[in-house]
């Protein structure tokens, strides 16, 4: 599947407030299209070339700004949500728990059920941003490339060497916390029932509206950045690290039974 009608799949799928945050991968191909098309006339690089050019050059920066912007926010975002979600797990605990201030095994398991419903969420919305910079990093490299070789140019090392540099593409400490969020849900219930958890999960987002539902959603995130290392036999300079996501072995298993699939 080419690159553009993979990344207007991944929009799709993606969350309705996120879908005007992706590259503006059509636009930039225009804008190459046009300034090769203009370097192949017998007038050489005119004035008009010149123009798209700078238009090109300035896309990409505003789209970089874009990415930056939007995964800071949620970066952030983030971050005050894990320390709210292990704050009120403290609060259950201190209340409800064996040793609380009013123990019931009622009322704790109650709380720690609506507790796990936020974290499958909030761990669906970390791996979307996950898949996210590594989406919008793979447009910009694959929009380089064809910019150098239609046009003879050489914008794709150095452009890429200010990308690496850039917020959104930082992603340890999204990765960081991932790993906290599924060591949380491992210690707030046995691992048989929270397999149980995520397999009811699974089952609403299959009976969901396609393309809606962050389990659904985060499913598909996986199986796009999997499919995106696939892409290349080789490692070079422009490729995407090693996928390094945590361990989550009930999200690996519903790689194999989730009805989305990745052509």
């Amino acid at each position: 599947m080419k690159f553009g009608k993979r990344l207007k799949q991944q929009i799709e799928q993606s969350l309705p407030e996120w879908r005007d945050k992706f590259l503006s991968y059509k636009e930039l191909k225009k804008l190459v299209k046009l300034i090769s098309t203009a370097a192949a006339t017998t007038l050489g690089r005119s004035m008009e070339d010149g123009v798209a050019e700078a238009e090109f050059i300035y896309l990409l920066n505003h789209e970089i700004e874009k990415f930056n912007a939007f995964f800071m926010e949620k970066e952030e975002d983030f971050i005050i949500r894990h320390k709210e979600l292990q704050q009120k797990i403290e609060e259950v605990i201190d209340k409800w728990g064996p040793n609380g201030s009013q123990p019931s095994e009622m009322e704790y398991k109650e709380e720690m059920a609506k507790i796990r419903k936020v974290i499958v969420n909030f761990h669906g919305e970390m791996v979307l941003l996950m898949n996210y910079s590594n989406i919008n990093y793979t447009g910009l490299a694959k929009i380089l490339k064809k910019y150098d070789k239609r046009t003879g140019g050489v914008l794709r090392l150095p452009f890429i060497q200010k990308v690496l540099e850039q917020p959104f593409f930082t992603t340890d400490l999204i990765s960081k916390l991932i790993k906290e969020c599924e060591t949380t849900i491992d210690s707030v219930l046995p691992p048989s029932e929270s397999a149980g958890i995520f397999h009811s999960e699974r089952d609403a987002a299959a009976a969901a509206v396609p393309g809606e539902g962050i389990f659904r959603n985060t499913v598909a995130a996986l199986l796009m950045m999997q499919e995106m290392r696939r892409g290349s036999s080789t490692y070079g300079h422009f490729s995407l690290p090693p996928l390094n996501l945590p361990d989550f072995e009930v999200i690996q298993s519903l790689q194999v039974i989730s009805p989305i699939q990745i052509p």
